[in-house]
């Protein structure tokens, strides 16, 4: 079990540190006039999956009975809940799939945000 702890506590600081880069990469394409392209999309699809693997990371971790060593448990498993369905929600809900210039700046800040819900996920776990 001591693995999985490990590969859960590695890969938070991965999707922050992606998802800073995402979000820089973001703004940096928006503000040059750029829109959605399948490349920013891609590295979002990478993003989302690296949040369910440590969610099911998490997951096992949980059942395990290893949530109690969380300094706050049910503030962690509430920013990585949000985490896993806000990205999605974003593209699909309110940007419906468009790709203009508006949506790279509006996928940018949803970046940028989730970085910041990954760094408090990680706060929550200390």
């Amino acid at each position: 079990m001591s693995v999985v702890i490990l590969i859960h506590t590695n890969l938070s600081n991965t999707i922050w540190l992606f998802f800073l880069a995402l979000g820089l990469w973001g703004i940096w394409r928006a503000a040059r006039g750029q829109g959605v392209d399948g490349s920013y999309l891609g590295a979002l699809v990478i993003g989302e999956i690296l949040y369910i693997v440590q969610g099911v990371l998490g997951g096992i971790l949980w059942l395990n009975g290893l949530l109690p060593n969380v300094g706050r448990p049910t503030m962690h498993i509430l920013y990585g809940s949000f985490a896993l369905v806000f990205m999605p929600f974003v593209y699909f809900v309110w940007l419906k799939g468009d790709d203009s210039r508006q949506a790279q700046w509006v996928l940018s800040f949803t970046t940028l945000f989730l970085f910041g819900i990954a760094l408090r996920a990680v706060g929550t776990a200390v």
